[in-house]
């Protein structure tokens, strides 16, 4: 066990204690004097336990994971997402929670990890070469739009995004070729362009495939000037990030998230938080960290020992791409506003959970690698 520890990469772990302090200072910062207060030491006390989880995972052989418990942890994912659907906890008109006593479970967070081990084992019998169509595409594709249909149904379209981003990360790293690549771009064109067509031609099937809730957010984030009521989150959003300029205003001095203008600055929000109390320079720090551990990452991944190590941290690699962009868009106005956490920083039990398990899966695949593959420091 002393060999393998000695292996763990060292300044993956420096990253991540830092996401603790800057975690828990931040929701120390949004949440003092509110019925909130206290969620910066069950944040600190969770962060530690689950880094604790981390290093356990780390030191099982990701191979065991992958090739022999993908297919199983897959199966008791979709129970999960089904059972959301018969008895979940509907918070703000949505139903994405099951009550286990002492935590709301989110299981659309846990099953990103389920999807990109059962991804992993699948791309792993080309034995790195080219995907076949229909022999691996089409059921990887059923592998990912399965989860990704039950949980847009709950719904929570931020989540299901990510399904898609670890689906296309895996299969590009996964050799897939060129002619594929055409077909399902021009699929996709072929999908936005009858969607967009429904719309304009005021067919009653469009309200079928866009939600009103998933359409008012697109008109939100196209014209917010036209929908003050439902853009003051996404423009109260941008000014306090406006304000915070070069340096900040402070910590716990930023005026926008004090009045209680940004709803969720703990949770979701919590980029606002920090770009308005210290300013570029200090999302820009952020951003230099997820850069760090994102880079790190990349490192194991290319030095791998076998293709199943690859493929799990590009799949991890994808979905923490696809969150960190998508929190920080969304509340700069660059793409609609959807449910979604930052990694590592925002507030959440069953986010953080997911993160911390994919990170000991990374850290397995470096620690498992044979010695005469692993990178040098």
């Amino acid at each position: 066990m002393k060999e393998k520890l000695k292996k763990l990469d060292q300044p993956i772990l420096w990253v991540l204690f830092s996401f603790l302090i800057i975690s828990t200072a931040v929701i120390f910062s949004a949440t003092a004097g509110t019925s909130y207060n206290g969620l910066h030491i069950n944040n600190a006390v969770t962060f530690s336990v689950l880094f604790i989880v981390m290093i356990g995972v780390a030191l099982i052989d990701y191979r065991i994971i992958v090739n022999h418990l993908s297919i199983i942890i897959y199966v008791i994912g979709i129970i999960l997402l089904l059972l959301v659907m018969a008895k979940g906890m509907d918070i703000n008109g949505s139903k994405r929670w099951l009550n286990i006593g002492f935590m709301a479970f989110q299981p659309s967070e846990i099953m990103k990890i389920c999807v990109i081990v059962l991804l992993a084992k699948w791309m792993k019998k080309r034995e790195g070469h080219s995907l076949h169509l229909f022999k691996d595409l089409l059921p990887m594709a059923a592998i990912v739009f399965v989860p990704f249909f039950i949980v847009l149904e709950q719904p929570d379209l931020g989540t299901s995004i990510v399904f898609v981003a670890i689906f296309v990360g895996m299969i590009w790293i996964g050799n897939i070729r060129l002619t594929h690549v055409i077909i399902g771009l021009v699929t996709v064109c072929v999908i936005v362009a009858g969607v967009t067509t429904l719309y304009l031609s005021g067919s009653p099937l469009f309200s079928k495939i866009v939600k009103p809730h998933q359409m008012q957010r697109i008109q939100t984030f196209l014209d917010p000037k036209n929908d003050p009521d439902n853009s003051w989150h996404v423009v109260n959003s941008i000014k306090a990030i406006s304000a915070g300029q070069l340096t900040g205003d402070g910590y716990q001095k930023g005026t926008l998230v004090h009045r209680g203008y940004i709803p969720y600055d703990y949770a979701d929000s919590i980029f606002v938080v920090i770009g308005e109390e210290f300013g570029f320079l200090g999302a820009s720090a952020l951003l230099l960290l997820y850069f760090i551990l994102i880079y790190r990452m990349i490192r194991i991944a290319i030095n791998r020992s076998e293709l199943e190590g690859t493929y799990v941290v590009i799949g991890v690699i994808s979905m923490f791409t696809l969150q960190i962009f998508e929190n920080i868009a969304m509340h700069i106005g660059l793409m609609p506003l959807t449910g979604i956490a930052l990694p590592f920083i925002s507030y959440g039990g069953s986010s953080l959970l997911t993160n911390m398990i994919s990170m000991g899966l990374v850290l397995s695949v470096k620690i498992h690698q044979t010695p005469e593959r692993i990178y040098s420091d």
